[in-house]
């Protein structure tokens, strides 16, 4: 009886932490210490963020209350920005579906395929979209339409590789036997992998058009297009009022897009 019990004891223990060789002890060492290091590199400083805190607070004092003078422009130009992350997103999602497809591992049987796809999504993920709206600047010129590009790459690369990620999850068995009763390859991934990935599929246009909304709001501050320039001038004119009301109406669009994105991911998943 003391044995099964001194074993039942054992068997609710919290596992321990293994004993690390001293190798890995002194990879864990230089990661502590490069994380410690980093702190320096990047600047932290407490007295620097104390010092700063009286200019916030002027900053605050001067702002508030905020501008009703052009609420018309700014509502119009924060409706171009929903505008471009809108347009953006859906036309980055129907063009990842394609990459997607190809870049999920062992969907299409091509190796080859399969880097290329996956390189190209890397290579729209890892560009930082404020690039992206500069070199689209360039391209077709100031305003939202180049923004709108921007965000489209950007898109790209994000659906495009958690899109990826879901149809590999997806129990393989119903495509296999679509497969195995001579349906082709492309058939089955439509009729049982995708359906099988949909929910995956709309969570993440979801936190896309979230993410757009964003990072549209920025994209102005190069000229390409929306509310990021008209906050740029009143920052650089000192009129902080109007700034302060443009937050304000930057804040109230990402917190109704991401409420909205709450609400469709509950009725659509859910039901």
């Amino acid at each position: 009886m003391d044995n099964v019990r001194n074993q039942r004891s054992e068997d609710t223990l919290p596992g321990r932490f293994e004993r690390t060789s001293s190798l890995t002890f002194i990879l864990y060492f230089i990661a502590l210490a490069f994380v410690v290091w980093s702190f320096t590199g990047a600047g932290w400083s407490f007295s620097a963020l104390g010092q700063g805190v009286p200019a916030m607070l002027d900053f605050l004092s001067r702002a508030w209350p905020p501008s009703t003078d052009r609420l018309a422009a700014v509502g119009l130009s924060i409706l171009e920005t929903f505008q471009m992350a809108l347009v953006g997103t859906l036309v980055g999602i129907v063009l990842s579906l394609p990459l997607a497809i190809l870049g999920a591992k062992g969907l299409t049987g091509s190796r080859s395929l399969y880097f290329l796809s996956r390189s190209i999504v890397a290579l729209f993920r890892t560009v930082p979209d404020l690039v992206w709206a500069l070199i689209f600047v360039i391209t077709v010129g100031l305003g939202p339409f180049a923004g709108t590009l921007a965000i489209m790459v950007d898109t790209i690369g994000f659906c495009g590789r958690f899109f990826a990620e879901a149809m590999e999850d997806v129990d393989k068995a119903p495509s296999e036997a679509l497969v195995a009763t001579g349906a082709k390859r492309l058939d089955a991934i439509f009729a049982a992998v995708i359906p099988a990935a949909m929910p995956a599929f709309i969570t993440t246009s979801l936190f896309a058009l979230e993410k757009a909304t964003r990072s549209s709001v920025i994209l102005g501050l190069v000229g390409a297009g929306g509310v990021g320039i008209e906050l740029k001038v009143a920052m650089d004119f000192f009129d902080y009022p109007l700034a302060m009301s443009i937050i304000v109406m930057i804040f109230a669009l990402v917190l109704a897009v991401e409420r909205l994105g709450v609400w469709a991911r509950k009725k659509i998943i859910e039901g």
